[in-house]
């Protein structure tokens, strides 16, 4: 390791911490002390300083004691011609500068609260494109494609390329390895974010790519979130520094990508990656240091070409990726998922209450079928004029000797998510209510109906080629056609809707695990039953069991539930058993149908959490997609932290949105004389989950005597405190009120 890498990190630590403490002294003398700071809606205050320190900072006179340890890390200058190549002065100088510039983004969000966007993409037509720490909500739905392997990990890049092509060229590089890639700081004044706009390139979370902020301080937020995801579904607490570190670099598979010329400052934020064992690649001929040791390979290499930094990032992080090759003209893979096709960008869409769109897999004789055969039956979308609308039927016959009707539904539910993996096209709902928009870009590489037909076929024996041996599927674009396929699909859903919602939990003596979320929440485990769907909502016993049989070493693993121990309550000694070995003894056992007396455990994937309302004798419940205050005193990202880690919280329970009105839902916290009625302890609800579920909670409340019991459930327009919600409660005479007591 040369003198000059030492020199420059630790000069740019100094740099940093010295004009970061600028900054705080001019902020006390505009501010009291007493004034709150932190990241707006996220629950580890200031998360790389909470996470490695344990200190929390609430106000500006807590960040005096983090800023004075930044001081004291950094180590003397480098002096004379014999400097001693040890790594450690370079880590203590980083990660000074890291906990220096995570200060300074918390003074911008006083001085200037405006200048980062709170919203998971930018706003091109005000011009704010820069998004900041990302709030609780957006960490969490995307902490389950770090759980689920769909995204494999995260290139940081600071700088920018020397054009916006070779900018989008690098960016769509990593998405087709379905990475993240989190952007920051400027070359020069201008950024990678700004390239890619140029370019066309859509930017925000939905897309994966994510605009942190223009300086390089703004990196940290990158190092936040990947601290705050240990924190939330590792386990590791906060001031475990050495464990924190660890799981980074065991886990969160990052890296450093620097586009342009490296200044002092730069080095030292590169240092204090290296902490978590995340190194750095640069374009520009910069000191390497080439020896293993903290990162799984080489801290910092340089001259990386930019037709080689993608392939080069990856080999020396360590990160073993699969890149989707399918022979379509369109790029393709998860990390277009949530790209949108505007107005502006449309060619032609099908479905959305324009037209009708409509997806079926049906099941099929061997010899009735040929495998990857695409059939297009009508026009094509060359055919559609621009700006136009057609009607389009998507039916896809599959045949193999282990291919079950069970499996239907779960290869047809994967059809949102493949059409979405194609670059210039986008997928709402399913099965009768889908909405297809196909993008000016998409036609002009030459896309045509026939390579939705050639992805669903490579993905499916890609992805379940266990249980089928031949896949045909049949594009209808005819009116006619499609409305004699919608037809026939809704006779299938009803079926299968029927015999779900048919089944009971005494039903069947076999239950399923879902173990999927244990790399982030070790101590959770998921037991899902025909009438206890799993939290995230993604999952039904159906589901697990079709999983399993594809799948038999996978996270869905069968449970034996044996002898009832409560039937009120819902808990089985087999499934005790299997909870203890599967969270390594830190959870004895829990309930099914209770949240008040040892609640299943929860991860922090859930859709919902349910909380006790003491004071109204009830039950409140939020999604992950209300961001507002609740009576219980926390938002859903404050309740997540506090009790989705893994952990079993009497008085709190995550569940599915599905769940609410499923006959057992929390039956063991309501009256027993209302045969499954824990849904009427049910007193507050966000009033974007109500509309969501009005029909099905209609439905419900009428089977148990209350059929205008969504009407007496309370929102936010009513209130957001027990106080103001008891009035309305009082008024509609809700049954929770004449209830025994639940925490009696």
């Amino acid at each position: 390791m040369s003198r000059l890498v030492a020199f420059a990190a630790i000069q740019g630590g100094y740099n940093i911490v010295s004009k970061v403490e600028g900054k705080y002294q001019k902020a006390l003398q505009t501010y009291d002390a007493s004034t709150k700071v932190g990241f707006p809606n996220t629950a580890y205050y200031l998360p790389v300083i909470y996470s490695l320190l344990g200190m929390k900072v609430e106000t500006l006179e807590d960040m005096k004691k983090p800023l004075e340890f930044a001081r004291k890390l950094l180590p003397p200058h480098v002096k004379g011609a014999h400097h001693l190549p040890y790594l450690g002065p370079l880590l203590d100088a980083g990660m000074a500068a890291l906990f220096a510039f995570e200060i300074e983004e918390a003074l911008r969000y006083l001085n200037d609260p405006d200048f980062y966007l709170h919203s998971e993409e930018p706003d091109m037509e005000s011009g704010k494109i820069w998004l900041g720490a990302a709030d609780d909500t957006v960490f969490r739905k995307r902490g389950v494609e770090f759980v689920d392997g769909s995204a494999p990990g995260f290139a940081a890049i600071v700088g920018s390329a020397p054009d916006p092509e070779t900018a989008k060229m690098i960016v769509e590089e990593y998405q087709r390895r379905s990475l993240y890639i989190f952007c920051a700081a400027n070359q020069n004044g201008t950024t990678v974010i700004e390239q890619l706009i140029e370019a066309g390139v859509q930017v925000g979370w939905n897309t994966r790519i994510v605009p942190f902020g223009p300086e390089i301080s703004s990196a940290i937020f990158a190092l936040g979130f990947a601290n705050r995801a240990a924190m939330a579904f590792g386990g590791v607490q906060p001031g475990d520094y050495k464990k924190m570190l660890l799981y980074n670099k065991d886990r969160i598979f990052a890296f450093v990508n620097a586009l342009g010329d490296v200044n002092a400052e730069w080095a030292a934020a590169a240092a204090g990656c290296v902490n978590w064992g995340f190194p750095t690649l640069s374009d520009t001929d910069i000191p390497e240091i080439l020896p293993t040791g903290i990162c799984t390979y080489e801290h910092v290499v340089a001259n990386v070409p930019h037709d080689e930094m993608v392939q080069k990032s990856v080999e020396i992080r360590g990160l073993k990726v699969t890149v989707s090759e399918i022979d379509i003209p369109c790029s393709f893979g998860p990390a277009y998922e949530g790209e949108r096709v505007r107005g502006a960008d449309l060619y032609a869409q099908t479905g959305g209450g324009k037209t009708q769109c409509t997806e079926l897999v049906k099941m099929a004789e061997m010899n009735d079928i040929e495998d990857g055969k695409v059939i297009v039956e009508g026009p094509d979308i060359t055919e559609i004029k621009e700006g136009g609308t057609f009607p389009l039927g998507i039916y896809v016959q599959i045949a193999g000797r282990e291919m079950q009707s069970d499996f239907e539904p779960i290869l047809e539910r994967q059809i949102h998510h493949l059409i979405n993996y194609i670059q210039g096209i986008m997928h709402i709902g399913q099965r009768d209510i889908s909405w297809v928009r196909i993008s000016k870009a998409a036609i002009e590489k030459g896309f045509t109906l026939k390579d939705i037909g050639a992805v669903l076929h490579a993905k499916f024996h890609q992805d379940f080629g266990k249980i089928f041996d031949k896949a045909q599927v049949t594009l209808y674009t005819k009116k006619e056609d499609v409305d004699k396929l919608t037809e026939r699909a809704r006779g299938e859903y009803k079926t299968r809707d029927e015999r779900v919602e048919k089944m009971r939990d005494e039903d069947v003596e076999t239950y399923y695990s879902c173990t999927l979320c244990q790399s982030f929440a070790p101590t959770h485990v998921c037991t899902v039953s025909p009438e206890r769907t799993g939290l995230c909502g993604a999952y039904n016993w159906m589901d697990c069991k079709a999983s399993f049989e594809i799948n038999p070493t996978g996270p869905n693993q069968p449970i034996e539930k044996g002898e009832c121990l409560d039937t009120w309550k819902g808990q089985w000694k087999g499934v005790n058993e299997f909870v203890r070995k599967a969270s390594r003894g830190a959870i004895e056992g829990y309930n099914f149908y209770s949240m008040v007396h040892e609640p299943m455990t929860t991860c922090g994937c859930c859709e919902c959490i349910a909380a006790m309302l003491p004071q109204c004798n009830g039950v409140m419940t939020v999604s992950r997609d209300y961001t507002g205050e609740t009576p219980c005193g926390m938002k859903f990202t404050t309740l997540a932290g506090v009790m989705g880690g893994g952990a079993s919280s009497p008085g709190f329970v995550g569940h599915s949105k599905f769940n609410i009105t499923q006959r057992k839902f929390i039956r063991g916290d309501g009256p027993q004389d209302k045969e499954e009625g824990g849904l009427l302890r049910i007193v507050w609800l966000p009033k974007i989950l109500k509309d969501e579920i009005k029909d099905r909670l209609d439905k419900r409340g009428e089977e148990l005597g209350y059929p205008n019991f969504t009407d007496m459930i309370a929102d936010e327009t009513v209130g957001i405190t027990e106080e103001e919600i008891m009035p309305f409660l009082k008024e509609k005479k809700h049954p929770a009120l004449d209830m025994e007591s639940l925490v009696g």
